[in-house]
């Protein structure tokens, strides 16, 4: 659980802003957003091997620039 306390002078909006960097640093919501319905190990696999096949395809045209 995420804790963020308010400082001596601090406004909440302030604070509000540090939790929600907090929340998007450690991918809080990705995890939930997954975990809401199973997906087979094998397409998680797929998915990965899509997204670094792009990756690397997006890389080289870089390079190629």
């Amino acid at each position: 659980m995420l804790k963020v306390e308010v400082k001596d002078g601090e406004k909440i909006e302030r604070a509000l802003k540090r939790y929600k960097r907090k929340v998007r640093n450690v991918k809080l919501h990705d995890q939930l957003r997954n975990n809401r319905y199973f997906t087979k190990p094998s397409v998680e696999r797929r998915k990965q091997l899509e997204k670094a096949a792009y990756k690397e395809q997006y890389l080289n045209e870089l390079e190629n620039d």
